[in-house]
């Protein structure tokens, strides 16, 4: 008897092991096809904004805003390289608008953060966990962006490291996530475009509300599955080991990032640990911050290729992210600066779910929209 039950705990645990591994891959294909379908919205645009902009400070929201529209700060910073190695925009043009896609990568963790509105708790968690990228991003900015106009602290020091960098050929790493994700989303693609003969913008709209459904559904059940096989001690567990070393969860985190290509799907898959109270906001943070820094390997790889004004643009992203963590990171006072706003925003949220949406929206499009288009019109 004692043994019957044994073996059903373990099959039980077994089921819920690989119901996790389906519900993951659910969630990271949800991101991927919400990136794919913004991507059809936008891409176009968002180039256009680029490549039109002078005014370093309209170049943060050009920044922000159009990483918003692609949902990803590599294509973006990839496209901005691209721009300065052919001339079309210059270093100093291009370093706010990569410090605004920074803050614009933000955004896919925010909008996963949003499909846990229904349960206020876990709601409360998940934005403070998302927003806290949001606010570290925008304290960083606000303290480098008026460094960098009036010394061009960035440029010099990217340039420094590009001249010593430039000899090297181009290099590539391959996403693993290509093999698993990609075939899906071609073939999701290819059912609204190939099959439906729906226009691009009609089959990026459905796209898009797939994605966000499946989102939805991934976080509601995987929540479940999850508090149910890792329960009680773990968490402690976890936390603790987490806590120990910062430096090496930092590390952690900037590695898989770097090998996924996206800072987007580490933090986004930071929210719902975070919301279900398995992982602490306070260790989360640096897992995090690690990601910032690996999202920059992208930009770095696609601009090894000889032309200096492109890795200069790499490095300048990569410096901006590791400025922002020795500013913000090892002292527990300017640490906590960042937290408290999150955590603030977290309670505002829980209070009040409808300003959490509202945050997102005014934040991360109706801001930057309205400057970029009144600096347009002012032209």
């Amino acid at each position: 008897m004692v043994q019957d039950t044994v073996r059903d705990t373990k099959i039980a645990r077994i089921i819920k092991t690989f119901s996790i591994i389906l519900l993951l891959y659910t969630f990271l294909l949800s991101i991927s096809l919400m990136s794919h379908a913004f991507k059809g919205f936008g891409r176009g645009f968002a180039e256009t904004l680029i490549v039109t902009t002078s005014n370093p400070f309209i170049g943060f929201f050009v920044g922000l805003l159009a990483t918003s529209i692609v949902q990803s700060s590599g294509t973006v910073t990839s496209t901005i390289v691209a721009f300065v190695a052919s001339g079309a925009l210059s270093v100093r043009c291009a370093i706010p608008i990569i410090m605004g896609a920074n803050m614009g990568t933000t955004v896919t963790n925010t909008l996963v953060a949003l499909g846990h509105f229904s349960r206020r708790e876990e709601f409360k968690r998940a934005f403070s966990c998302s927003t806290m990228h949001d606010f570290f991003n925008l304290l960083t900015a606000m303290v480098l962006l008026p460094i960098e106009l009036t010394t061009h602290y960035l440029e010099r020091t990217a340039g420094f490291l590009a001249a010593r960098f430039c000899d090297f050929s181009g290099m590539s790493v391959k996403n693993p996530l290509d093999f698993i994700i990609k075939p899906s989303v071609k073939a999701i693609d290819g059912v609204f475009l190939d099959f439906m003969h729906l226009p691009v913008k009609l089959a990026s709209f459905f796209m898009l509300a797939l994605a966000l459904t499946v989102l939805f559904l991934s976080l509601v059940y995987g929540m479940k599955v999850m508090r149910s096989l890792i329960i009680g001690r773990t968490e402690a567990v976890l936390n603790n080991i987490l806590g120990r070393n910062a430096a090496l969860v930092m590390v952690m985190g900037m590695l898989f990032t770097g090998l996924v290509h996206s800072s987007s799907v580490t933090t986004s898959m930071l929210v719902p640990i975070v919301a279900s109270g398995i992982l602490s906001i306070e260790n989360a943070f640096p897992i995090t911050l690690g990601a910032n820094l690996g999202t920059t390997f992208t930009a770095i790889l696609a601009s090894l290729t000889g032309n200096v004004a492109a890795v200069t643009i790499a490095f300048a992203h990569f410096i901006f992210n590791f400025t922002g963590i020795i500013i913000f990171y090892p002292l527990k006072t300017m640490r906590r600066i960042p937290l408290l706003l999150a955590k603030k925003m977290g309670d505002i949220a829980y209070k009040k779910p409808l300003y959490a949406f509202l945050y997102v929206f005014v934040i991360f499009f109706v801001v930057p929209g309205l400057l970029i288009f009144i600096s347009r019109v002012l032209k």
